[in-house]
């Protein structure tokens, strides 16, 4: 015989447990994205050699605070900037963008409030001392859909031992003042971007550079050509290691190119 309801208890709709879940499941995304991580995709070459357009890496939040961009959209909850911790020089950092087409930008810490910061000759100098700059290897990257003839240059181009086109940059090891160093590109003298004035980092402010230093719209470039000083606010987090990779070369309707198109040897590299 079947047990009667309890009295008083009125049965829960399939609908409204469902709704419940979701509502439930986008906030953990909601405070999963704003506080802890948040992914993030390479849409342009201005951090190579470290980063490709296709690669997909997660952002820790905490690390410097947060504010309203923190928040997915920069929804105005957080006043100013709380747990604030500034960025350490060499951290590679996600931030938003000022000016009416704001959008996510990734970039390299290289000055703090105080410092000076100038190019000469393509060599950088922070608070008036040569940042040591040493010729390495050749940087080589496929040419792929992701990174077609056009985006290497002719004078780049090249092919590899099996005959394949190639891209060929010449690559340097800069090491920042406490040791920390990183790789960058100098494809030419481009005397706006390798001879500057010489710029003093405002209090709350950082100055970021792409690794790409011929091919980066950064804070030596005033906007709207580059992007100026970044107020420390607009820092969303800082890049922690790469989950996914892809030379672009995939179609949603051949599932087989998923994985011919995965660079598997990108996925796990930390910063």
């Amino acid at each position: 015989m079947a047990t009667p309801k309890a009295a008083g208890k009125p049965a829960r709709s399939e609908t409204a447990e469902t709704v419940r879940f979701l509502l439930k499941l986008a906030l953990f995304v909601f405070v999963l994205r704003s506080f802890i991580f948040s992914p993030f995709s390479i849409p342009s070459e201005s951090m190579l050699p470290r980063l490709l357009i296709g690669d997909y890496l997660f952002v820790s939040k905490w690390n410097y605070g947060y504010s309203r961009w923190s928040l997915p959209w920069g929804v105005p909850l957080i006043p100013g900037r709380i747990f604030a911790h500034d960025p350490t020089r060499g951290d590679t950092v996600v931030f938003r963008s000022m000016g009416p087409d704001d959008h996510d930008v990734i970039k390299r810490v290289i000055g703090l409030p105080g410092d000076t910061v100038q190019m000469r000759n393509g060599q950088l100098f922070l608070n008036g001392r040569a940042i040591p700059k040493q010729r390495v290897a050749d940087f080589v990257v496929p040419l792929s859909p992701n990174f077609p003839a056009e985006k290497c240059g002719a004078r780049f181009q090249d092919s590899d031992a099996q005959g394949q086109p190639i891209c060929r940059y010449p690559r340097f090891r800069e090491t920042l003042p406490g040791g920390r160093s990183y790789n960058v590109l100098d494809q030419e003298n481009i005397p706006v971007a390798d001879d500057t004035d010489v710029y003093k980092v405002p209090a709350g402010n950082v100055f970021l550079m792409g690794d790409n230093r011929d091919d980066s719209a950064d804070s030596r470039f005033a906007p709207p050509v580059g992007m100026g000083y970044i107020p420390m606010e607009r820092i969303e987090g800082k890049a922690v290691v790469t989950f996914w990779s892809t030379d672009g070369s995939a179609e949603w309707l051949k599932p087989w190119t998923w994985v011919s198109a995965a660079r598997f040897r990108r996925i796990g590299e930390g910063f």
